[in-house]
């Protein structure tokens, strides 16, 4: 379900610190019923989406067009060749985030979405993504659900490169809305599913 940003915005996230030069385009509440220390499995679920792969004909069809085109365009290059290196948040994170994983590393990624991890709280996780259209944040929170459980929630952060990046977020928009995201939170809601049943059977 797609929530008002306040939903993102009133919450005490430390990703707040960091972003205050980006937009915040889309909040969605995820089907991920849970307890109060279930934020971890919450991450190992984002990890395992892959929408190359698995999922609705749809969602697979669009994101295996969006990196076909990224790859024919070079969208998804960090501008080959500059020798300004590409933007991160990385750079603005204080020592305690930048030890947030508990290891080497900001924190667990997930090699099927073009995103890296930043760090990993207990109840937040923000990843971004950078290529030649948008510098992209993926916050991902836990949250009470208003009737004494948690669930995760979505956050969407975005800052444009120029009028390329305008264009290429106008673009996408409808389609963000109409199918990526209400498919992406079945996928989620399933594979939340699967993993307690899971659970049960240990």
């Amino acid at each position: 379900m797609r929530l008002p940003k306040s939903a993102h915005t009133s919450q005490p996230w430390r990703i707040h610190e960091f972003t205050r030069d980006f937009r915040l385009e889309d909040v969605w509440a995820l089907p991920t019923p849970g307890g109060p220390d279930d934020f971890p499995r919450l991450v190992q679920v984002v990890i395992a989406f892959d929408p190359m792969r698995r999922g609705p004909w749809p969602m697979r069809l669009l994101f295996a067009i969006r990196f076909e085109l990224g790859k024919v365009f070079g969208i998804d290059d960090q501008d080959a060749g500059s020798r300004v290196p590409a933007p991160t948040l990385a750079d603005r994170l204080p020592d305690d985030l930048r030890a947030s994983s508990g290891g080497p590393g900001p924190g667990p990624t997930t090699d099927t979405l073009p995103f890296t991890s930043l760090y990993q709280l207990d109840d937040e996780w923000a990843l971004e993504t950078v290529n030649r259209t948008v510098h992209g944040i993926l916050h991902v929170g836990w949250v009470p659900d208003g009737a004494g459980g948690y669930r995760g929630q979505m956050a969407i952060l975005v800052k444009r490169n120029g009028k390329l990046g305008a264009a290429y977020m106008a673009s996408i928009k409808p389609f963000r809305h109409v199918i990526i995201y209400p498919l992406m939170m079945r996928e989620f809601g399933r594979a939340w599913r699967a993993s307690a049943e899971r659970r049960k059977k240990r």
